[in-house]
């Protein structure tokens, strides 16, 4: 098998996890028909994944770093079937609990090593095409895996998903094992300089961005399906189909994204796709009672928020480029960690107030976004001023050379 070919296999497996992160929140109200608690209660199972991401991928990571890269994706991928089972074998919201945090943890240590082996597979002027597979095969999850899903959830018992993604874990299990060569660890990333990073204000004024760019988001994505099923009244093939064209205007918003950050910048997609996403969630919550105009509005709502996802990571590279690795390891624990709270805020307002106002409350955390990112742009056209005035003009060129790697 050459190496394109084991790419495109570790890009499918990551499809297969992805589905696994992303299928709850396809499937929340049968889920909670199904194990007897309320949507907003069974809606904290995104919050509980996306913690155990979040804290609990890093510290694995710099406890394994040393360890042989394809022992490592086997144990995780092995791990990540266990979970799988339980969620498929054993009854009550306590063991589903239990299986997300297995998941989650699993899923975070695989996509992180997939994504090292991959780039290590791919000739060194491919790589980053390479690392665009696998994130492309996780994706995925969101435009074929949630839907057919919600399908495969409306004709038959919800757990044979995660009993399917089980077995074809075990599959996966084998094609790894006899076609990924070894290869070896690699030295951890002390904290310190992690923590030295989000010090920096510009940084952290910058991550604040994906926090409540994601926050706002996951207000309203984690309880989608019911939004669409009690407030907009869809029935089942509406809803799957709802959901599938939202998972192909991510994709589109996505290429875009990138596109329109080379054609005009980083300020005018970055801020100009966030105020279209907090738009589009003012406008479902005005119009939720109609099916015909709700359709598009998933489409335009999924496009303008993954517009942001390649311009967000281009914009933290360049304000370290040295550290661009760092940099986006601390973006993706940021973006679990706002999962979690945007799902955890989700809940409280179906409980407290409606089902309709968790777009409202979205539109509000993507407001903050846009006006934070205003903010971070502001400090990093200040710091460049101030170090361009400050220094030689042959720094200049280093530092202008070093975006353009960054960017490339």
């Amino acid at each position: 098998m050459s190496s394109t070919w084991k790419i495109y296999m570790l890009a499918a497996v990551s499809f297969l996890v992805g589905t696994s992160e992303f299928i709850i929140a396809g499937i929340l109200d049968k889920v909670s028909a199904d194990i007897g608690v309320s949507v907003a209660a069974a809606g904290q199972l995104v919050t509980v994944f996306a913690l155990a991401y979040a804290f609990g991928t890093p510290f694995l990571m710099a406890l394994t770093a040393r360890m042989e890269r394809r022992k490592l994706l086997l144990y995780s991928l092995g791990i990540f079937v266990v979970g799988n089972a339980i969620t498929f074998a054993l009854p009550g919201y306590e063991f589903l609990i239990g299986s997300r945090v297995i998941l989650a943890l699993s899923t975070g240590v695989f996509v992180v090593t997939a994504l090292t082996v991959a780039s290590k597979l791919a000739p060194p002027d491919k790589q980053g095409s390479a690392i665009a597979t696998l994130v492309m095969g996780f994706s995925t999850a969101l435009i074929i895996g949630v839907p057919l899903g919600r399908v495969i959830a409306a004709s038959y018992d919800w757990k044979i998903i995660f009993g399917g993604i089980g077995g074809l874990g075990l599959f996966a299990l084998l094609l790894i094992y006899w076609t990924i060569p070894q290869s070896n660890g690699e030295a951890p990333v002390p904290l310190r300089k992690q923590i030295m990073l989000i010090k920096e204000p510009r940084i952290a004024v910058a991550l604040m961005v994906t926090f409540f760019w994601i926050a706002g988001y996951s207000i309203v994505y984690t309880y989608i399906s019911p939004f669409l099923l009690t407030v907009t009244g869809m029935n089942e093939q509406w809803v799957s189909a709802g959901l599938f064209a939202f998972g192909i205007a991510s994709l589109v918003g996505s290429k875009f994204g990138g596109y329109s950050t080379d054609r005009w910048g980083v300020p005018r997609t970055l801020i100009g796709g966030m105020a279209a996403h907090a738009a589009v969630l003012i406008l479902l919550s005005l119009t939720a009672a109609s099916p015909i105009i709700v359709f598009p509005l998933l489409m335009l709502w999924s496009f303008s928020a993954w517009s942001s996802g390649p311009t967000q990571q281009y914009h933290l590279i360049s304000l370290a480029p040295e550290a661009s690795g760092i940099m986006l390891s601390l973006n993706s624990s940021v973006l679990q960690l706002a999962m979690a709270f945007g799902a955890g805020i989700g809940g409280l307002v179906v409980e407290q107030a409606s089902m309709q106002a968790i777009s409202w409350i979205g539109a509000v955390g993507v407001a903050i976004a846009a006006i934070t990112a205003i903010v971070s742009l502001g400090l990093s056209r200040f710091r460049s001023v101030s170090r361009l005035q400050s220094h030689s003009p042959s720094l200049q060129k280093e530092e202008e050379h070093g975006l353009a790697e960054a960017k490339a």
